[in-house]
């Protein structure tokens, strides 16, 4: 049987999986904000394929064991303490407050990726800026999630100064440039203790969401004011964000207003000024339902001027997820070299679940409307392949072993292949689903999909998807 007839003859579908599990609303549940979690499912057809596409929590993942960056016990032995606060050691950035306003979600995301580079640098970064993403459609009381914050960050449109535009007055300036560039995001597994203490012990705070009824005051009977100490055992989802910046294994029970199963807890930083908690920092019980299920650690974080060029279709960032119903997946960028000779020298992508090995490379010379046959001798000659395992998911950037000069005008791709265990649907996709929240444009990319490397279609087409795959270059 001719091959090309038979896997898209055969194929029953694709499945996509699309993702906003950790942000903030204020209309979505009691409280400040509501943290947006939601499954809802419905269908939507093509000319030739019909994917699920659902709405679902999607949290990951394990141990990480390789390259890039990896959060590592601390040196001298295996054993983390039994007590830590980011605090003592300067590690921690300034107790902010988000107001009457549903920016948690941009608070948290900030406030950790600060204390990741505490205390060597110090850094004020702007909350409003990054809520005022012209990509993200919901406005400042609507709220948000981690997936808008990951977009924002690794597209380079932040972080920029909060001198360059301060929070809270309505109005965000045009023009302002990134002051870092972030360049990875772990997302650590689900209710993994020893993962999130390594990452706050070894890299910075993590950023993480609870259930509250706190309002921004101190009256709720899940807290106990005197001891600024949280537990919520119920089965509502979070509806705000946080920074775990340390724990305590012994934390008494007996602190809390309502009795976990045991001793422990994290100290977290909120976003509700000095007068919350303790000058800004409570303790959440071990044993909160919530906390710990969505862990974002920002683990590689660069200066401004590390790579001149990013090469993107995926402003909107991870928005869903897309496979041929196995754990392996091939996609494709295709982009145009701008002015001057330049140097791939990096190519990023999401490692959307656990132990996802991958396999990425440069082409060259990429022809207009490329073919099965053009993408088959694209493949044989490739170059600066590289290879490896991510344990933990999230966003990574994988530099090449020597740079792959292109000049002005030259189409290249990037080739990725990526095998994620367990997984139907490995790669992660910029896809409008019709919620209103980000403004998703799929006609600036060119990206073609594979179920096996050796039959093709048009990502924006097809399946009208952008695929999350970037290129980094500098001018040579």
């Amino acid at each position: 049987m001719n091959r090309k007839f038979s896997w898209r003859g055969m194929l029953l579908a694709l499945v996509v999986s699309v993702l906003f599990t950790g942000g903030c609303s204020a209309v979505a549940a009691p409280g400040p904000e509501g943290h947006l979690e939601s499954k809802q499912s419905r269908e939507k057809e093509t000319s030739r394929l019909e994917p699920e596409i659902s709405r679902e929590t999607e949290s990951t993942v394990s141990a990480k064991e390789t390259e890039p960056s990896a959060v590592e016990i601390p040196a001298g032995g295996s054993e983390l303490p039994s007590r830590y606060d980011a605090r003592t050691d300067g590690r921690t950035a300034p107790v902010k407050n988000q107001g009457d306003l549903g920016t948690c979600w941009a608070f948290a995301s900030l406030l950790a990726l600060e204390s990741s580079l505490l205390p060597e640098e110090s850094y004020d970064f702007s909350e409003d800026h990054m809520s005022h993403d012209p990509n993200f459609l919901l406005d400042q009381k609507s709220g948000g999630d981690y997936i808008m914050s990951m977009a924002y960050l690794l597209s380079w449109r932040g972080p920029v100064l909060e001198e360059e535009d301060p929070y809270g007055d309505g109005i965000s300036p045009e023009g302002l440039t990134a002051v870092k560039h972030v360049q990875e995001i772990q997302i650590l597994p689900e209710y993994d203790r020893d993962a999130i203490k390594t990452a706050v012990y070894r890299t910075g705070g993590v950023q993480s969401a609870l259930y509250t009824t706190l309002q921004g005051q101190q009256d709720s009977r899940y807290y106990k004011e005197e001891n600024g100490a949280y537990y919520y055992s119920g089965t509502l989802p979070p509806n705000h964000d946080v920074v775990i910046v340390g724990w305590d294994d012994d934390y008494p029970a007996e602190n809390f207003s309502e009795l976990p199963p045991d001793n422990g807890a994290f100290l977290c930083e909120n976003s509700w000024g000095t007068e919350f908690g303790k000058a800004g920092f409570f303790y959440v019980s071990y044993y909160d339902t919530n906390l710990g299920s969505t862990n974002l650690v920002y683990s590689g974080v660069e200066p401004a001027d590390n790579y001149e060029q990013i090469y993107q279709s995926d402003l909107c960032g991870w928005l869903g997820q897309i496979g041929y119903g196995s754990e392996n997946v091939w996609g494709a960028n295709v982009y145009t070299a701008s002015e001057g000779a330049q140097q791939i020298q990096a190519a990023g992508f999401y490692a959307v679940d656990a132990d996802t090995e991958y396999e990425i490379s440069v082409v060259t010379d990429v022809p207009q409307n490329p073919t099965d046959a053009d993408w088959l001798r694209l493949k044989r000659r490739k170059s600066q392949m590289v290879s490896g395992k991510l344990s933990y998911a999230g966003y990574y950037t994988i530099p090449f072993p020597e740079p792959v000069t292109v000049q002005a005008g030259e189409r290249f791709a990037i080739i990725l292949e990526l095998r994620t265990p367990g997984a139907v649907h490995p790669m992660a996709i910029e896809y409008d689903s019709g919620d209103g929240r980000c403004l998703v444009d799929i006609t600036d990319g060119e990206g073609y999909l594979s179920a096996d490397g050796d039959v093709w279609e048009r990502a924006e087409t097809e399946q009208e998807c952008n695929l999350c795959l970037k290129a980094y270059t500098v001018m040579r």
